[in-house]
């Protein structure tokens, strides 16, 4: 099976997701169908030998709608509109702009006509309470012959998408969004039109003064502004991965025969040497063979400071150098790019469906023929009952009026939007903090999670050795320890070697002259600096040479996870340095913000349990399990879910991969590697775990939002079909005129999109 998602055109409403994606799941060739009206595509797994997307198309054609099939395929297994999107030039927001544009100019052009035509309905309303004078009858022509042609313009030319949705709800039995208005404004046009056309002879059995061409014409035209400002806002839904995308460059300076050379994007190749200048975006992903220098990361993972780049180290596409120049050797291209893969996740998770929208699905699924029989069953309770109360002609208007204000109120297009806009905006946000999430699903059960369980290296830890201590007991400063230490240790290749001297760079202590290198082998190291022999190494090396040090003192910080480097000359011991794995600055304040959303922190670790109760306790872990293998961690989330925890498991996604897999949300603490990103549910860009907590904030945001919008979405239709009905009729005299109909219609999508785009303000 070959599974593709496609941009689908001509929806209009959440009925038509569900209406495609029913005619997709009954061709035999399809396994599966999804559809998603939010991001107006649909992702169908189907078999290559029997169909191929232009037949799949041909199934949706008669409906008025269509797949967008690629045309073109390029080297990278990405297709034209890709690649234009990864150039920025973003096609389909191209499509979506010229669509709204044609929007825009329909509702102009109706706009003024609706307003005509309530001035006129507002002056005959207020004439009946003698609050202004009857229009002449002049007047009274003139306006009543201009409404109908405003009326046929309307319907026939802005209302033309609606017209359509009935025609196939004839032909073809499909009814969506576009029937319900079509059914309602053409049966309101066509009762106005038959009493307009033959008035006298209809005179004796109806009521001919009642027409309802301003129904028609303001229904269609505030349902058209609602979805101008629905469409317009949806745009905006769309913004991170627009954004994304620009951050592809369009070019890149490629070495070839010894020369310089400024190529497409398209034409890098695995292995090219690319140059990169200060300012300049890097095009691809690579290793830095030849200079250096700090580059601005902030667009890809959310972190504000540059980072510095040295020969041997990685870079990826879309990150900008800031001052110096280097050249890196191309290792991954075009769709195989971090920022590609980033792309993809957003994209895959925006379009994704959160089981709470199952329910809003199932409505959507059956809400659309039930509304047309509810609006039928309306106008006839209104004739049978009606009659005997108001005479058949006021019985039929106010059926009339019934009917078409419950096929416009009964709108499911909110209902479709709740879940998936809030997605949308909720995914990009979190993409633009570096918190990549691969699907809805993980959203929703994030926002449930009451542990957090997170593995000690590289997540409350920084995962590589530091210089943590300087207990300094000779006659001679700290930067001298140092400078002699740091000189022994150039010579060593060991990780507590290279924290030494790291520490050394970053406090701008120099080397020394030194000569007689020797490596003591598994105690330690000896050379001859400024005519003076020094020994640095472990306990061990400081026994042979008999020189009395505190070891119950060593020992006990060695217990906290600490290793101890000793500088020592024949003499006596001159200091003893520490080196741990250090505790991540933002660990501490990440911990106690989980603790005030409720969250109990359990750390998995393979280290000495004395190691991990010590951090444990400074960082305010509530559990510890140490000493564990890859088997005991899955076994710990088991126990866990078992006890009713719903557990969220950080890691860096490979050495955890058991565990993260069992747990109810894995979450990959890395840097972006491939197979973080493959198998976490969550992946945290720079593995900050105080993004950790930023994703939990966001998962809740955006349920609250989906909540929202669904509560509102329900209201609207709860209240208004029975109100549109005539159900308070009785009771309190209320009637829902379709004109208010068409308006809470229109304005209960805008609102639910609204409510969305919210999110975007809203601080982590």
């Amino acid at each position: 099976m070959h599974t593709q998602i496609y941009k689908v055109n001509g929806m209009h409403c959440a009925s038509c997701s569900s209406i495609i994606e029913k005619t997709f799941k009954k061709i035999a060739s399809v396994q599966s169908a999804e559809v998603n009206y939010g991001t107006e595509k649909a992702k169908i797994s189907f078999d290559p030998s029997k169909t191929n997307p232009h037949d799949l198309s041909k199934y949706i054609e008669p409906l008025g709608y269509s797949l967008e099939v690629p045309t073109t395929v390029e080297e990278m297994g990405t297709s034209e509109s890709d690649h234009a999107a990864h150039l920025g030039l973003n096609q389909s927001k191209k499509e979506k702009l010229a669509e709204v544009a044609d929007m825009g100019t329909k509702v102009m052009a109706a706009i003024p006509l609706a307003i005509f035509s309530i001035l006129v309905m507002g002056w005959d309303i207020l004439a009946q309470f003698g609050i202004v004078s009857e229009m002449s009858t002049v007047i009274y022509k003139f306006v009543h012959h201009l409404l109908p042609i405003f009326a046929t313009y309307v319907l026939f030319v802005v209302g033309k998408p609606y017209l359509l949705g009935f025609y196939r709800f004839l032909r073809y039995g499909k009814a969506n969004m576009d029937t319900l208005i079509g059914i309602g404004t053409f049966v309101a046009f066509l009762y106005s039109f038959i009493i307009t056309a033959f008035e006298e002879p209809l005179r004796q059995f109806i009521n001919v003064e009642h027409t309802y061409y301003d129904v028609t014409i303001v229904v269609i035209a505030f349902i058209t502004l609602g979805k101008y400002l629905e469409a317009k806002a949806k745009i905006k839904t769309g913004d991170a991965i627009e954004k994304l995308l620009n951050l592809q460059a369009k070019t890149a300076i490629v070495v070839r025969n010894g020369k310089e050379q400024e190529i497409s994007i398209n034409q890098v190749v695995h292995g090219n040497h690319i140059v990169v200048k200060p300012g300049a975006r890097i095009p691809v992903d690579g290793i830095v063979s030849d200079g250096s220098s700090f580059v601005d990361e902030s667009m890809v993972t959310g972190e504000s400071m540059p980072i510095e780049k040295n020969i041997g180290d990685t870079v990826v596409a879309g990150t900008i150098n800031t001052t110096g120049s280097f050249t890196f050797k191309a290792t991954k291209v075009g769709a195989e790019t971090l920022l590609a893969h980033i792309i993809k996740m957003v994209e895959d998770a925006q379009g994704s469906r959160a089981p709470i929208q199952a329910l809003a699905d199932r409505i959507s699924a059956v809400f659309v023929p039930i509304v047309i029989v509810l609006a039928f069953l309306a106008l006839g309770a209104w004739l049978l009952l009606g009659t005997s109360a108001f005479g058949f002609s006021q019985a039929l208007s106010y059926g009339l009026v019934s009917f078409v204000g419950i096929l416009v109120i009964a709108c499911p297009c909110a209902l479709g939007l709740a879940t998936p806009t809030a997605i949308i905006v909720g995914v990009g946000k979190g993409a633009k903090e570096g918190i990549l999430i691969k699907d809805a699903a993980t959203l929703e059960k994030l926002h449930k999670v009451n542990t957090v369980v997170v593995d000690k290296t590289g997540t409350i830890t920084k995962g590589k050795p530091e210089l943590v201590h300087i207990q300094n007991i000779a006659d001679f400063s700290d930067e001298k320890i140092i400078s002699i230490l740091a000189t022994l240790e150039s010579k060593s290749e060991h990780p507590i070697a290279h924290a030494v001297l790291e520490y050394a760079k970053a406090k701008g202590i120099s080397l020394l002259p030194l000569s007689h290198f020797e490596v003591v082998q598994g105690k330690g190291l000896k050379a001859i600096i400024e005519k003076v022999e020094f020994f640095a190494g472990n306990t061990k090396l400081i026994s042979d040479l008999k020189l009395p040090f505190d070891l119950k003192k060593i020992e006990a910080e060695t217990l906290q996870g600490k290793t101890p480097v000793i500088l020592a000359n024949k003499d006596k011991v001159l200091g003893v340095v520490m080196v741990a794995d250090a505790i991540k600055s933002e660990t501490i304040e990440a911990i106690k913000n989980l603790h005030k959303l409720g969250i109990k922190v359990v750390m998995l670790t393979g280290d000495h349990k004395n190691t991990a109760l010590a951090i444990a306790k400074e960082v305010g872990i509530d559990d510890v399990v140490a000493e564990v293998l890859p088997d005991d961690k899955l076994n710990k989330i088991k126990e866990l879910q078992n006890q009713g925890r719903i557990v969220a498991m950080a890691g860096d996604g490979i050495n955890d991969a058991p565990a993260l897999a069992q747990a109810d949300v894995g979450i990959a603490m890395e840097t972006g590697t491939d197979v973080a990103i493959e198998t976490a549910g969550i992946t945290l860009l720079h593995g900050d775990i105080s993004k950790l907590v930023k994703a939990i904030r966001l998962s809740k945001f955006i349920m609250r939002g989906i909540k929202q919008n669904l509560f509102w979405a329900f209201i609207y239709n709860i209240i208004g079909i029975p109100l549109a009905g005539g159900l308070f009729y009785p009771i309190f005299g209320w009637l829902l005129n379709p004109i208010f109909a068409g308006l809470a219609m229109a304005f209960s999508s805008v609102s639910v999109v609204s409510n969305s785009l919210r999110l975007k303000a809203k601080k982590l």
